[in-house]
């Protein structure tokens, strides 16, 4: 809480319900009739307690009526106190209210009223206001302001001195904890011979209280009230039991004599494990601190810290590990709080822990890779987690670390967890479902390309997954692993060809078909994948005949006629008659299709995949007579090749396709494969073509993305800071024995950086200042600027308001009001200001959706000299939609699909003054703080650029964005297409376009420069 600015708000903590302004507030005689309880409905409500109809209700509710009697007195006197609290917070001074407070309420043995007096006690002033001779005299130099404690305050201390001494240990306790908040020397000054001797409780909750109210009076007059505070706490802490007052007593330790607080620790260091988690985590501070100070203090508490490795709190053990790692970067801390952030990630259920300890592993791994090898197992032991997300960031960790040494190991764990996913069964492994499969299928990916050794063992299990959903990643997979290592070729082709009757995905079959066009180069190979693809193609013609689709048609009829109703009358076993109702539904003749899928993929009219068979058959038959197989057998592989493309071209004429392109594409493709079968010319022209040039092209796109994936890596290597150049250097042999004593050298060079948790905080103020808004001007007489802090679904305003004129401001408000899907949930207090004083208001809006908002509002004060009311109106605060977009990645496939379902789409013309299409492109991505997945060559030239753009928000919601823009060169140069924008709602597509369109408009020509 931050200090108090003026008397009417003295270190006050609390919040009262509003229940007690409904209707206004009371007058302050009405308050103090209240607190006297002398009302005649409650004097008449305490005669009726005391006569005999009373004690036959209270036979009844088996409740006394003195019960009935206090109830509803100390009631009336609550709700006055509070109402007495709440109008000296609204700046009513109210002298009359301390005085019968004291008479009336501050021996009362309510709880809840003594609750409210000590609540009262902290608002109430406790100084006499100073007269205006001293403010005269203070302000031209003099004698400063001395503060007199009001002679009302002496009762009060005795008051709060009896609560001490009070038999019930719940009084006593509430008042040490009520003293924990009172800063007043004169008034802590009688109390602490009471305080001392509560330390001596029977009761641990008194000891406990008694504890924290010795360290904060030492903390604030130590010397003066209780110069024997640290002492006493020693004396306290070596005979203290309770865990609770052991922690309090270490923590005032801890802060008021750290060398007592060591010396404590080294003699208990066997039993801190027994202490608990508060004073364990005491301990992990006072190590940070102390080393922070001085380094040769590590080798003191070496011992503690591996200690608290083991602990049976995850709090404490996450914590020790975190110590370790900051103070030292020796192999040995490091492999210790390696292994106990990977016994936190597999031992907690919360996702958020997990997390957290993912992402304390990723920070490891950048420096000490290594050593996180050799826990490599214990990592993937995470995928075990029924979260996508979590598997994911184990994926991403454990791939970084993965060694030709436990490639294998990796591998055998993955293809097991690949076997889990095809499990039929509720387990937390199936309900991930195809996200993960397609995790762990990229994963084994990366492997095979890193380390060819596994390729052969992975290749062939993955096969298996070609019919399921994660089918169009394995075949990626197969297809690359086949050009990079031609050794492999014939086993996945054998393969290959023995699981084409299993694929049911048109796209994948089309890479399965160009495979085995491109890569069989054998005799034996070519006749049987050719006798395969054949086979299973079937004979022409690949259209649905007449018969069929009469039944087809028939069978839809009879479906969509639904159940009939049939009512008829039955003899019931007790003869007697009923009517019975019956439903009967026809019965469909099942229409069974036996048909291959390749040949059920042609009949349902992918002109595409025609054209890929013809393409495959064609190169089969042209690769035929260099690999030995005679004459007689490649003639027939030609004519059954021409068949099957008559065929295609003859389902393609019948079929409406939505792009009018395909017939005639299918047409020039099949045509084009004719001539190369038929003609000796054109075979002469188009064998190498056909052969040799899509193997190379693919090889060169492979190259490409490798290359691109290593530059990638050499640029993230060279953002890493592995050592500062003024960083001190540390020679071992030079160093004192006493700080080589102990286990183990924490002492290895770690900086400041490392001990307070992050290296770079220059940027940290930057950042905060780039959200401060000004609300309004410097001449107006209320100065107000908000400081936004946005936090996924909430956004806190600190507001910071100055009083600028002469005068106290009472009531001061501050008004807000939202547009958009923002819901204001804490509204400001009002507050009473000083002349020339500020404050700090806080307020608090939860946001339900990525949709652009506006805050404004109204500032609202009275003037306490003048009585007139003012106010002043605030400059908006636009919520821009980028502070809950955040970049993300996903595959093609992904991104096509959720293209085809997202509804909602905004069309976006270009309309900009850049001249460089990767240069537009750069700034759209940047502007728009998402991520591109269409890789582009910066060094190629063209006039066309398109490209897909992705992220997602803090609420989950997925942001779809296609460039498509062209260099014109009749119209002077300049940029001109379209950006679409998808989104499954509509708020986010308006928003991120409305966005779009000021970015693009607003840079100027130079800005690139």
């Amino acid at each position: 809480m931050a200090a108090a600015t003026n008397s009417n708000e003295s270190y006050c903590t609390f919040t009262l319900a509003s229940d007690v302004t409904a209707g206004g507030l009371p007058s302050e005689e009405e308050i103090a009739k209240q607190l006297e309880s002398s009302d005649a409905k409650v004097g008449n409500f305490m005669s009726w307690c005391l006569s005999s109809e009373a004690a036959e209700a209270a036979a009844v509710i088996h409740a006394p009526p003195a019960l009935w009697t206090c109830n509803s007195g100390e009631r009336i006197k609550r709700h006055a106190l509070k109402a007495a609290i709440m109008a000296m917070l609204g700046g009513e001074a109210m002298p009359r209210i301390l005085m019968q407070v004291i008479r009336f309420c501050i021996n009362s043995d309510d709880k809840p009223l003594k609750k409210l007096c000590m609540l009262y006690w902290e608002v109430v002033p406790k100084y006499q206001e100073p007269t205006s001779d001293e403010v005269l005299r203070a302000a031209s130099g003099g004698q400063a302001i001395q503060r007199k404690l009001l002679p009302e305050m002496i009762l009060v201390c005795n008051a709060l001195m009896n609560d001490l001494n009070h038999p019930n240990e719940y009084v006593r306790g509430s008042m040490l904890r009520f003293l924990c908040k009172v800063k007043d020397e004169e008034i802590l000054g009688p109390l602490i011979p009471s305080i001392k001797a509560c330390l001596q409780h029977r009761h641990q909750y008194v000891r406990k209280n008694a504890a924290m109210a010795v360290f904060h009076a030492h903390k604030l007059h130590g010397e003066t009230l209780i110069p024997d505070g640290p002492e006493l706490m020693e004396a306290f802490i070596s005979a203290e039991t309770d865990v609770g007052a052991r922690r309090n007593a270490f923590l005032m330790l801890y802060n008021e004599s750290e060398e007592l607080a060591i010396q404590f620790l080294a003699k208990n260091l066997d039993d801190v494990g027994k202490f608990g988690d508060g004073f364990a985590l005491l301990v992990l501070d006072l190590t940070r601190k102390a080393c922070r100070r001085d380094p040769n203090q590590k080798s003191r508490f070496v011992r503690v810290l591996f200690q608290m490795l083991s602990s049976e709190s995850p709090a404490v053990s996450y914590e020790a590990a975190w110590t370790l790692i900051s103070l030292s970067s020796s192999p040995t801390a490091v492999r210790a709080a390696a292994a106990t952030y990977t016994n936190l990630l597999n031992s907690q259920n919360d996702n958020n822990v997990k997390l957290v300890v993912l992402e304390r592993l990723g920070d490891l791994q950048k420096k000490h890779s290594k050593i996180l090898q050799e826990l490599l197992q214990d990592i993937l032991r995470g995928l075990s987690s029924p979260n996508p997300d979590i598997c994911k960031k184990v994926l991403d960790v454990a791939m970084t670390l993965v060694t030709s040494k436990n490639v294998a190991d990796v591998v055998t764990t993955l293809k097991r967890e690949v076997s889990k996913t095809t499990e039929e069964s509720s387990d937390s492994s199936e309900e991930k479902g195809k996200v993960y499969r397609n995790m762990l299928i990229n994963a084994i990916h990366s492997c095979a390309v890193r380390f060819p050794d596994v390729a052969e063992s992975v290749v062939h299990t993955l096969m298996d997954f070609l019919s399921s959903d994660g089918g169009m990643q394995v075949i990626i997979f197969v297809r690359a692993i086949v050009e990079r290592y031609p050794d492999l070729r014939p086993a996945i082709l054998t393969k290959l060809i023995n699981t084409v009757d299993e694929v049911t995905n048109n796209n994948v079959m089309c890479i399965c078909l160009w495979i085995l066009g491109e890569y069989c180069e054998t005799s034996e190979t070519i006749k049987e994948a050719f006798d395969v693809v054949t086979e299973q193609l079937g004979e022409a013609p690949y259209i649905v005949q007449a018969e069929e689709k009469k039944a087809a048609e028939q069978a839809a009829i009879e479906a969509a006629k639904g159940p009939k109703m049939v009512t008829k009358n039955i003899v019931l076993a007790d003869g007697t008659y009923a009517t019975q109702t019956v439903y009967s539904e026809p019965k469909v003749a099942a229409v069974v299709d036996n048909s291959p899928q390749l040949r059920k993929m042609i009949v349902g009219g992918d002109i595409f995949l025609g054209s890929i068979i013809s393409s495959c058959l064609t190169k089969m038959c042209l690769r035929a007579p260099d690999v030995g197989i005679d004459a007689v057998t490649t003639k027939g592989m030609t004519v059954k090749a021409l068949l099957a493309m008559c065929g295609i071209v003859k389902m393609a004429e019948v079929t409406v396709s939505a792009q009018k392109s395909s017939l005639a594409d299918c047409s020039e493709r099949v045509t084009l494969c004719c001539r190369a079968l038929l003609d000796p010319k054109a075979t002469a022209l188009l064998k190498n073509t056909l052969l040799n040039e899509g193997k190379n092209s693919f090889a060169i796109f492979l190259k490409s993305i490798q290359d691109k994936d290593a530059g990638d890596k050499e640029e993230s290597k060279e953002d890493i800071v592995s050592a500062q150049a003024d960083d001190l250097i540390h020679f071992r042999q030079l160093r004192s024995l006493t700080a080589q004593g102990g286990d183990l050298d924490l002492d290895d060079g770690s900086d400041l950086a490392r001990a307070t948790g992050y290296a770079d905080g220059s940027s940290l103020l930057s950042n905060e200042l780039s959200h401060v808004y000004q609300l309004s001007g410097f001449a107006d007489p209320v100065y107000a600027e908000a400081f936004v802090t946005v936090h996924e679904y909430d956004i806190l305003l600190e507001i910071l308001v100055i009083n600028r004129t002469p005068n106290t401001l009472a009531n001061m408000t501050v008004e807000l009001s939202t547009m958009g899907d923002m819901k204001i949930v804490e509204r400001p207090q009002s507050q009473t200001i000083g002349p020339l004083d500020q404050t700090t208001i806080r307020a608090s809006i939860k946001v339900s959706s990525t949709e652009t908002g506006h805050i404004f509002g109204t500032i609202v004060y009275e003037d306490a000299s003048t009585q007139e009311k003012g106010y002043v109106n605030l400059n908006d605060i636009h919520m821009d939609i980028m502070d809950y977009i955040r970049p993300a990645t996903c595959t093609d496939e992904t991104f096509r699909s959720m293209w085809a379902e997202f509804e909602w789409e905004n069309k976006v013309a270009i309309s900009t003054s850049i001249s460089d299409l990767i240069e537009f492109l750069d700034h759209i991505v940047g502007s728009t703080n998402m991520s591109c997945l269409t890789p582009h060559d910066r060094n190629e030239k063209g006039s066309f650029l398109a490209a897909n753009l992705y992220a997602k928000s803090v609420f989950g919601e997925d942001a779809l964005v296609n460039v498509s823009v062209e260099k014109k060169e009749d119209n002077d140069g300049k940029l001109a297409g379209y950006i679409r924008i998808r989104s499954k709602t509509q708020g986010i597509a308006l928003s991120l376009g409305d966005r779009i369109t000021s970015v693009q408009r607003g840079l100027q020509p130079n800005k690139a420069q």
